[in-house]
């Protein structure tokens, strides 16, 4: 017996009946198996209770409107292209197996075909193997050209040697491909800070972003890698990947609201094309299946 999905669950609630407290109750409850997070759910089922009230909303229509625009803004959206002018550079973290180096790769031929022509990926994740070839093997997919070193090189060396060619044939971004790793804080910390110092030295305004990447399927998990981190380092953008095929959408405006931090991509699929922009709006729509 398959299970209902979140979308059919909050669609059952709308319909017909008294919007009591019965019905917030469960409205909570639905929100928090979505994976919003249980403090975000409260939040957002008292606030439409609150907007209900002031604003005399009775239809079942207007509620799941009022709803949705909620939701929307619980969640932060950012730009999806370099803002600043010259050579940008962007620091992409993520433990192992959350769809971080393909991310990397689809995130370059994303950038590519949307004016950045000049794109160069580096391979700073260098403690598995698996990860130097299989970003390669991607970045020749796309037409990108990949920076690499010997496995058990040092990360920052790689990401020093990436920026400097990328000066030397004026590239517009260089994507670094951070190690993924979160056993030893401390180690992963000292490591990222070596990373941004290093091309600190040669573009002082650098990282232009800090993208983690997190597994959206994983629930709880990705709000656990989330947390561990945001202690770490700073983080200023999310690309929530392998939201196909899972009820769990939820995560992506819960984490968004309780780190502060702006969603920049969401990944639909294992396709090249399947790195998507995200928009908040259309990503609520989804939710309910629409």
């Amino acid at each position: 017996m398959s299970k209902i999905s979140f979308a059919e669950k909050i669609k059952n609630l709308f319909k017909g009946g008294v919007k009591n407290e019965s019905f917030f109750d469960d409205l909570t409850d639905n929100l928090i198996e979505g994976d919003i997070g249980a403090k975000t759910a409260f939040e957002i089922s008292e606030l439409l209770e609150d907007n209900c009230k002031k604003k005399h909303l009775v239809s079942d229509e207007e509620i799941l409107r009022e709803l949705k625009f909620i939701l929307s803004e619980y969640v932060k959206e950012t730009e999806l292209l370099p803002q600043r002018n010259g050579l940008n550079i962007w620091m992409v973290l993520g433990v192992n197996g959350v769809g971080k180096t393909t991310s990397v790769a689809k995130l370059g031929n994303f950038l590519k075909k949307n004016g950045n022509s000049n794109v160069i990926l580096a391979s700073a994740d260098t403690f598995r193997a698996a990860a130097v070839d299989q970003l390669c093997i991607w970045g020749e997919r796309v037409g990108v050209p990949v920076v690499k070193q010997q496995m058990g090189s040092d990360p920052a060396s790689v990401a020093y040697d990436t920026v400097s060619s990328a000066i030397s044939n004026g590239a517009d971004i260089v994507l670094i491909d951070t190690a993924g790793r979160l056993h030893n804080k401390v180690g992963l910390m000292n490591e990222l800070t070596k990373i941004k110092n290093v091309v600190k030295k040669l573009i002082p305004e650098a990282p232009d972003d800090v993208m983690l990447v997190l597994d959206g399927s994983t629930g709880q998990n990705a709000y656990e890698q989330a947390k561990q981190f945001t202690k770490a380092t700073e983080v200023t953008s999310l690309a929530i990947t392998k939201l196909d095929g899972t009820a769990k959408g939820g995560v992506v405006i819960g984490i968004s609201e309780q780190f502060k931090i702006p969603v920049k991509y969401i990944g639909l699929g294992e396709g090249m094309e399947d790195l998507q922009p995200f928009n908040r709006k259309e990503f609520v729509n989804s939710l309910f299946g629409e």
